[in-house]
């Protein structure tokens, strides 16, 4: 066998489970068509994590409220940023606060802590800038919210340390049955495992029933990231209960900025996003507004796909708002299976910390001469809105499952999220790209292979 496991798809939940299978002695493979991982994660890197309170269906409630109690811990062993911070579900009339008793109702029989029923001066008491009409507000301290894209670059990195191999830009294109195991094919190789674990089923396989899995509830998410400013700043998360199909927003994120958005069936442009918005938040300024962008979210049940668990086959399947704090639960739980079909044992020496990342923006100025002293590419400032060096660039490059993309260096780094919008850095990232790669500038992509930033080069006299 090439591998006792191989992992479908370099997602968060992809790397999830890679995580949690490299504390064993396993030999595992993630293989991921894209360039880079987790590009299921949306662009602002800013996720709520939940604690089944909001959540209708009983099973995504108990994988939420496992998921939320396992961040604490989970954070502070691998080093990625997170924050507990409360959460308003406010009813606006009559009609919706009868909605929002039946939800505390449903809270209490499932037996949710620290939650608490508010009326309309208490919740403007903890939320000053609040501009919403409230009836009747329930009020959460255990939700938070964290940094996803740095969650899926953690589980990665970590797993990679400990031995996973990742397969990126390899397609997998079937999943045959042999007499012990599986032969999986890709455009690039041939390989057997034992066990396959797939977290990408809107592929279809040999091996896969003629059951097709479709996404229904879909809604449009338009969301506005503003600049960090006192004016803006919300201590907690702020959630409205859907009016005439649309629900309102407000997330403070971990790095000090404000998100606001509306989910709607509709794709909301801009001006009718900020027109609608000025309900939530006073007296809006379009001039701290840093990036407005759509995101789709879904509403399905995700199951962990065992009917065929005897055969050496699971499958994750489903989509889900909820996913990023459901991802701790659900690699978990996949790892307790497959550790229950193969013989393995924990590794002694499981390194459980990722190699430290420099964050020059949030270092004091003694703590940036040291890290000068000892790499002066730290000392040369390449994003000047954000304050990102020259060093946090070549080490984003240089780490395990290093970008080689510009979209892996924004989402490392920060860099071109400023004020100026990448006009001041962006050649000089590309430049640093193609010198570290050892690619000619022409060959550098945005996120995929067609996505040039330079086609071609000009023709010489």
């Amino acid at each position: 066998m090439d591998y006792d496991v191989l992992i479908l798809g370099g997602g968060i939940i992809g790397c999830a489970v890679a995580y949690e299978l490299s504390k064993y002695t396993l030999n595992i493979a993630v293989i991921e068509k894209d360039y880079d991982i987790a590009d299921d994660v949306a662009l602002v890197n800013a996720a709520v994590i939940y604690d089944g309170l909001e959540c209708n269906d009983e099973l995504m409630s108990k994988l939420e409220m496992l998921g939320n109690s396992m961040y604490d811990e989970l954070c502070s062993k691998i080093d990625v940023p997170f924050k507990r911070c409360g959460t308003f579900i406010i009813a606006e009339n009559e009609e919706s606060e009868n909605k929002l008793l039946n939800i505390y109702k449903r809270a209490c029989e499932r037996e949710i802590n620290n939650i608490s029923l508010l009326n309309k001066d208490e919740v403007y008491d903890i939320e000053p800038n609040l501009n919403l009409n409230v009836h009747k507000a329930i009020y959460s301290k255990n939700t938070g919210v964290v940094c996803p894209y740095d969650l899926a670059l953690a589980y990665g990195e970590i797993a990679f340390d400990n031995g996973a191999n990742f397969r990126l830009e390899e397609e997998v294109l079937d999943i045959q049955k042999i007499n012990k195991g599986f032969r999986v094919i890709t455009n690039k190789n041939k390989f057997t495992c034992k066990m396959v674990i797939n977290t990408t089923p809107a592929q279809h396989y040999s091996i896969d029933s003629n059951i097709e899995y479709t996404y229904k509830n879909k809604k449009n998410l338009s969301c506005f990231l503003f600049e960090k400013d006192s004016k803006y700043n919300f201590n907690n998360i702020i959630s409205t209960l859907t009016v005439d199909g649309e629900q309102s927003f407000v997330v403070p994120t971990v790095q000090g900025n404000t998100v606001l958005g509306l989910s709607s069936n509709n794709i909301l442009r801009y001006n009718e996003t900020l027109r609608k918005s000025s309900r939530v938040m006073k007296k809006v300024n379009e001039n701290k507004i840093n990036t407005f962008y759509h995101w789709p979210i879904y509403k399905d049940t995700i199951i962990i796909d065992e009917s065929l668990v005897d055969e050496g086959y699971i499958k994750v399947v489903g989509k889900h708002y909820g996913q990023i704090t459901m991802t701790p639960s659900i690699g978990k739980l996949v790892c307790e299976t497959v550790i229950n079909n193969i013989n393995c044992k924990p590794k002694r020496e499981f390194i459980n910390k990722r190699r430290e990342v420099y964050r020059f923006n949030n270092l004091n100025n003694e703590e940036r001469n040291k890290l000068i002293k000892m790499n002066k590419s730290y000392g040369n400032i390449i994003c000047y809105c954000q304050n990102i060096t020259e060093g946090e660039i070549i080490d984003a490059i240089r780490r395990p499952l290093g970008a080689r993309t510009i979209e892996g260096i924004k989402r490392r780094t920060g860099a071109t999220f400023g004020t100026c919008k990448g006009a001041e850095c962006f050649s000089k990232i590309v430049t640093i790209l193609a010198r570290e790669t050892g690619k000619k500038l022409t060959e550098i992509v945005k996120d995929s292979k067609n996505s040039k930033i330079i086609m071609s080069r000009i023709k010489e006299f």
